[in-house]
């Protein structure tokens, strides 16, 4: 059993204003899935883009919006995002606190893909 705070981890932040804190991970012995917190600051947002597996995302503060192909949905604390695989996505900061989500995926993916993919506001 492994319990910390995510606070503790030291986060990626290869993308300008978007803290992602790896928390529980393979190398944690978790068989097929990755738990992530990230935080995005105002103004920011992930880039837009898309990958086969989807996404199960839990807001747990901040104001924000989930961008797609068929429009944007604001988001609050306490909702629940799922974004089906190979569907474009980015979620945008547009708050005054920082937004914070849990994102679940898989272990079997490319971690830098997203990194290459133009910002949601682009």
């Amino acid at each position: 059993m492994k319990i910390q705070n995510y606070r503790d981890v030291r986060p990626d932040s290869e993308i300008p204003g978007v803290a992602l804190h790896t928390v529980i991970s393979a190398e944690d012995g978790a068989p097929r899935f990755s738990m992530r917190v990230f935080e995005v600051q105002p103004g920011a947002s992930t880039p837009f883009h898309s990958h086969w597996w989807e996404h199960e995302v839990f807001i747990l503060s901040g104001q924000g919006k989930v961008r797609g192909t068929e429009g944007e949905r604001e988001l609050k604390p306490n909702d629940a995002v799922y974004v089906p695989g190979d569907e474009q996505h980015c979620f945008v900061n547009s708050g005054s606190e920082a937004l914070r989500f849990i994102c679940c995926i898989p272990h079997n993916q490319n971690p830098s893909s997203a990194a290459e993919a133009p910002r949601c506001d682009q």
